[in-house]
């Protein structure tokens, strides 16, 4: 039986178990990669760029739109390189670091959302302390927590799958080096690492999930407290984005990872994959952009400036 060291690589099966699929999703998949690229790189430089979006909402947002572009380069890249040279494999190295990163970046989408609702929370439940709870100091410490926090469960996840033993060269029922499917092909013992994995995972799934939905259950009493119509129309606008993106983020990953996987139908189950992956952190930048009149104005901005720069 062959350990771990002699297994030099993996087969990926794609998006599609279909050649002709395959080329034709890959034209798609690079449009949506090369969109979500160029939406979040312009909100980052909107952001930077506009002295009036140098708050603490903005400061995470310019940190979840660089998520979202790890999260989609780290699994997307590969599957389109795949399809180009139509080989479908992925070296054992490769496979565990694809896994971090993905692992990495999904879960700071995660946190990068609860910290931007305790924003919201403090901005209208406790509006006269909002600029002492989200201070610089704060936000700094929010952010370095969530970076080391997520390298720790990731890196935890890839030195359990590096342990493990893999008696021949499977294939990944997937289009990336998904956690779940790797250990499928694994030979040895997986209780530990399928232990972990319910634990880390319910954990960093829940404790950002369950502080998004307490900040915002404090914001629904904070506006209905609120008597004038307008005022509580305004004070839920400054919400609607991120909750879209909430729901968008939560939706999709509750798809994936919380029903069981269908045993008739793989594809589904990465077609709900490429939701998570994919879709959402293309569609964050149009989210706050359309929905957001303080960044459509700062988008408008930087193009203008861009425009009479390069002409």
């Amino acid at each position: 039986m062959e350990n771990q060291s002699s297994v030099s690589e993996f087969f990926l099966r794609g998006i599609s178990g279909f050649p002709e699929q395959q080329q034709l999703l890959y034209g798609l998949f690079l449009c949506m990669y090369l969109v979500t690229l160029t939406g979040n790189v312009l909100i980052i430089l909107a952001i930077g760029s506009d002295p009036h979006l140098h708050t603490p909402m903005y400061f995470f947002l310019a940190n979840l739109s660089f998520a979202d572009m790890g999260l989609i380069s780290s699994t997307v890249t590969k599957m389109l390189f795949n399809v180009q040279t139509r080989c479908h494999t992925i070296s054992y190295i490769g496979c565990l670091t694809q896994m971090y990163f993905f692992m990495m970046f999904g879960d700071l989408d995660s946190f990068f959302l609860a910290v931007m609702a305790y924003d919201r929370y403090a901005a209208i439940c406790r509006p006269l302390h909002y600029s002492t709870i989200m201070s610089t100091r704060f936000c700094a410490l929010m952010l370095a927590l969530c970076w080391v926090f997520t390298n720790i469960v990731a890196l935890t996840h890839t030195l359990l799958m590096a342990r493990l033993s893999f008696c021949v060269v499977g294939e990944i029922a997937h289009f990336f080096c998904d956690i779940t499917s790797v250990l499928k092909l694994s030979c040895s013992d997986t209780h530990v690492n399928e232990l972990v994995l319910s634990g880390f995972g319910g954990t960093v799934l829940m404790i950002p999930f369950v502080s998004i939905v307490i900040s915002y259950v404090h914001i629904l009493f904070a506006v209905l407290r609120v008597k004038t119509s307008g005022g509580s129309s305004k004070a839920f606008s400054t919400c609607s984005s991120h909750l879209c993106v909430v729901c968008v983020f939560y939706g999709t990953l509750f798809s994936v990872y919380l029903f069981p996987p269908s045993v008739e139908s793989t594809e589904k189950d990465v077609a709900a994959a490429a939701m998570y992956t994919v879709v959402t952190p293309m569609l964050n930048p149009f989210i706050y952009s359309l929905r957001n009149k303080d960044m459509k104005g700062a988008l408008k901005r930087l193009l203008c400036h861009r425009r009479n720069f390069s002409s």
